[in-house]
């Protein structure tokens, strides 16, 4: 029997729990598999290993198990699957197919436009789209992607930074904005599912840098709204039809 475990990323912030759940509950009202399950990486509960045995107990034997993550790092390539290599010690009868973050996708883009939208970008405006980063470089490769099409869209420059890992820093970017002094209008745009404290940092260092001539105007995050529930849903989607190929190869030898 095939079961979907949703993993978020987790977050000390009830808020962020309950919206990662809310957001995790729309969805799987669109996939049509009788088991789904949340659980979080890191930082509350229930953990992986928790959230596989509830699809257990209910009788899976396949699980997709779907990263709600905007990005390709570590956790994608390294703590899921280390934490899935425990489940199956504990369930070796059962298979895990994991699924790919959301990744580039242009419904994500539209979100990003629609952050933009609640103002009169000027022509000589810049963007900054802002990733929660990573040591992996991988990140880095892709918002630069992503950061590229937007560009193309809206016809602005579009840079990115990172709150941590491989760089250019959000710190570093907003010195670089402060030392060019001058009136270009500069529009953070957090590409962040959550506004809680990572939102919170942003805000606090955009403020005491007491900017005195840039016009710098801080935009909601990506959040999520119908275009981040629509890749999700076809994430999960994916994941489920590489469980069938699975089962076609085996069947047929």
């Amino acid at each position: 029997m095939e079961a979907v475990l949703y993993v978020a990323h987790g977050t000390r912030v009830q808020q962020g729990i309950d919206e990662a759940i809310q957001f995790i509950e729309a969805v799987k009202q669109v996939v049509p598999t009788a088991i789904q399950e949340i659980c979080f990486l890191e930082l509350a509960q229930p953990s992986i290993i928790e959230g596989v045995r509830r699809c257990v107990s209910q009788g899976a034997t396949h699980i997709a198990v779907v990263p709600i993550l905007l990005l390709t790092a570590n956790h994608a390539k390294e703590d899921i699957p280390q934490e899935l290599a425990q489940a199956h010690a504990l369930f070796p009868h059962v298979t895990f197919t994991i699924g790919q973050p959301f990744g580039i996708h242009d419904k994500l883009l539209d979100s990003l436009e629609a952050r933009l939208s609640p103002f009169s970008i000027e022509p000589n405006a810049h963007v900054y789209l802002i990733g929660r980063g990573s040591s992996d470089p991988t990140p880095k490769r892709d918002l630069s992607e992503i950061a590229q099409r937007l560009h193309d869209r809206i016809q602005r420059p579009v840079d990115v930074c990172f709150l941590y890992g491989v760089g250019p820093t959000f710190e570093e970017t907003l010195q670089h904005i402060q030392q060019q002094n001058d009136a270009t209008p500069i529009y953070i745009l957090p590409y962040l599912l959550f506004s809680g404290l990572l939102q919170h940092h942003i805000e606090k260092t955009i403020h005491s840098l007491q900017f005195e001539t840039a016009n710098v105007t801080l935009c909601a995050p990506l959040g999520y709204d119908e275009n981040v529930q629509h890749v999700l849903a076809q994430r999960t989607h994916e994941t489920l039809q590489q469980i069938q190929h699975i089962k076609e190869r085996a069947l047929h030898g």
